[in-house]
């Protein structure tokens, strides 16, 4: 079977990945235009260019993937599947209606809860107990095809969005494959998605992050861990914008005599905080151009006193 891969960031090198390790042959890797990054803005290529290249595969850049220059290129690797993970373009019908087996989609949330960009983000951020991977078929509309294969995820308490993304890359991997055999023997039941039942995962902004206090406990540790690595969860601290890259919860259901934000105990373990429903206990933090420190670290160096408070 001859198959384009279409992705763009790390999450989708493992899918791309597994299809070079497999019996199926990559014509060809299509991903995202080379982007300035970083302090520098450095010009930089996406990691399944990075990969495609080191493995030989032919790589293409469409500023669009829907110009009409675009859709000749992919017709003449007459394809017999296409494979999109985390591309970053939506697909035109010119573009879908090349390949003869359709487009698989490889979607990193329990359709059709999380359609959208960010779907591992906001399912850790809004404290869900579980996530997965489905395969399904590309459609016009935004994730809306029907589902091939589904695995599912758990979600720990503690686990971050980007430890969630790394184990949730390998096993969509997995599951690509899975799903390329079942539609080679043809034991796949496209199963088509419930509307009422339908979620948005939108993208991450950098302002996501921003810690509102006066929610709780529970809701300030899944912002935490659900905007790190990116863009991290942020507040102020004596005018300064400070991440906070750590956090454990202490108390879930004790009313606020304080602000919101305020520091109740300074210990080894970190600055014991008041949230507008229970305690949380902020361990690791990093203030704007400096390095990740534990509390205790940044105590040795700053004064921080009981009744200090988080918040502009």
């Amino acid at each position: 079977m001859r198959i384009v891969f279409m992705g763009t960031p790390e999450f989708a090198v493992p899918s791309l990945e597994s299809l070079v390790n497999s019996k199926y042959e990559v014509v060809m890797a299509v991903t995202q235009p080379d982007k300035p990054k970083g302090r520098g803005y450095r010009v930089c290529c996406p990691p399944v260019k990075q990969y495609a290249l080191s493995k030989g595969i032919p790589v293409f850049q469409p500023e669009k993937i829907g110009e009409p220059c675009a859709v000749r290129k992919l017709a003449e690797t007459n394809p017999d599947l296409f494979v999109t993970c985390a591309f970053g373009q939506f697909l035109t019908s010119d573009v879908l209606s090349i390949p003869k087996h359709g487009t698989v989609n490889v979607h990193a949330s329990l359709l059709p809860k999380y359609r959208g960009a960010a779907p591992i983000n906001w399912a850790v951020i809004n404290g869900e107990k579980k996530t997965g991977i489905t395969t399904m078929l590309t459609v016009l509309k935004m994730d809306a095809g029907d589902i091939l294969l589904q695995r599912e995820v758990a979600i720990d308490d503690n686990i971050t969005a980007g430890q969630l993304h790394d184990k949730m890359s390998l096993l969509g991997a997995e599951l690509l494959i899975e799903t390329i055999q079942g539609i080679e023997k043809g034991t796949i039941e496209q199963i088509p998605q419930n509307d009422s039942e339908v979620t948005f995962a939108p993208r991450i902004t950098s302002m996501t992050g921003k810690i509102n206090w006066e929610s709780s406990a529970r809701q300030i540790h899944n912002l935490v861990r659900g905007t790190n690595p990116w863009p991290g969860a942020f507040s102020f601290f004596k005018g300064e914008r400070m991440r906070i890259w750590r956090t454990k919860i202490i108390d879930e259901t004790k009313t606020p005599a304080v602000k919101p934000g305020t520091i109740l105990e300074i210990s080894k373990e970190g600055f014991t905080v008041q949230t507008g429903k229970g305690l949380i206990l902020v361990s690791e933090i990093q203030c704007d151009n400096s390095k990740r420190l534990t509390t205790c670290q940044y105590v040795c160096g700053h004064c921080v006193n009981v009744g200090d408070y988080f918040g502009e």
